[in-house]
């Protein structure tokens, strides 16, 4: 079988993403396979990521490598602005696979949020958690997200969960968007204005370890700390009951102590009308198969069976449901 090598990159792993043209994979039409089945067909796969040094990113391609090495589909994993624009992507046909954060996927179904109607789309499954990181220099004098009135903030890239979460962040803590000067910066950008001091404080939602924040914190670890964002939990749990009171623990980025925050959990979507035995295959091998995705990424130790299903109001793919159910 001829396979596309796509990105396989933590630590010391690395490799070349595949990346299609126009940031987005076209004609990812699958073929055979009856739909009563898991047998995957042929045909190819698009799969939306993220920000290319957050998690998304290396977590895709480690998907794209293992469709590409246990079915006959083509993978490709794409570099993208993350959530609200990969949902956007899927629907328009650009991608058949796009991962999400539960919060914006859950404004997608219901019509809510950044999306004006209710988009056809299910989940896959439910997948590892991710982290709200608020990262602030130390000499910008911010303790709280209150204090970020008046301070050059990274809201994450445009149309990313990531930008959800900050916004949502800064009008629980009572500010209005017009006191923040937004800084709606990637993750790579947003990582060397930290470092050159152009920006004050970043927010980013992304797995344990994100590759950028530790380089942030091995390059200027005395001069940037986190900051507790817990006490604007009990607000975001009222747009929606989706966030969760977390910890990154201190080892994560070799800390004093751990950092209390909030959780989202991560969803991978499809299409409504994705062939259920693509979607059944697809969620085979991400639940059985995990074990493959850790060696990308520790954050996918996370992904369990037992929380595949568990993605309300999200709801499941008919073809993804009949794996969990096979799989439980």
């Amino acid at each position: 079988m001829r396979r596309t090598r796509t990105l396989i990159a933590t630590g010391a792993l690395t490799a070349s993403l595949a990346l299609a043209a126009c940031g987005g994979q076209q004609d990812n039409d699958q073929a055979g396979g009856d739909e009563d089945s898991c047998d995957a067909g042929s045909g190819r796969i698009g799969i939306a990521t993220g920000n290319s040094t957050g998690v998304y990113y290396v977590v895709g391609g480690g998907l794209a490598q293992l469709i590409n090495d246990e079915t006959d589909l083509k993978a490709t994993a794409a570099e993208t602005g993350a959530s609200v624009q990969n949902v956007q992507q899927l629907v328009a046909g650009d991608y058949d696979i796009a991962f999400s954060l539960a919060d914006t996927a859950a404004d997608a179904v219901e019509g809510t949020g950044s999306f004006t109607e209710k988009q056809e789309v299910s989940s896959i499954g439910r997948i590892y958690p991710n982290y709200t990181q608020v990262v602030v220099r130390k000499d910008a004098d911010i303790a709280s997200i209150e204090d970020f009135k008046g301070k050059r903030i990274s809201t994450g890239s445009p149309k990313s969960g990531t930008e959800v979460i900050a916004q949502r962040l800064i009008e629980a803590a009572g500010l209005a968007q017009s006191d923040v000067s937004a800084q709606r910066l990637d993750l790579t950008k947003t990582v060397d204005g930290m470092k050159d001091g152009s920006i004050d404080g970043l927010v980013w939602s992304g797995g344990l370890p994100t590759p950028a924040i530790t380089d942030l914190f091995t390059s200027i670890g005395d001069d940037v700390e986190f900051i507790d964002i817990t006490p604007q939990l009990e607000t975001l749990q009222e747009v929606n009951p989706v966030y969760e009171e977390a910890a990154i623990p201190a080892a994560t980025y070799e800390l004093d102590a751990d950092v209390p925050t909030i959780a989202v959990p991560n969803v991978l979507l499809a299409r409504n009308d994705m062939p259920d035995n693509v979607a059944c295959a697809l969620t085979t091998l991400v639940y059985e198969d995990t074990d493959a995705l850790v060696a990308v990424h520790p954050a996918a130790k996370d992904i369990t069976i037992d929380d595949a299903a568990k993605s309300e109001p999200i709801p499941v793919h008919p073809g993804s449901q009949r794996a969990i159910d096979d799989l439980q």
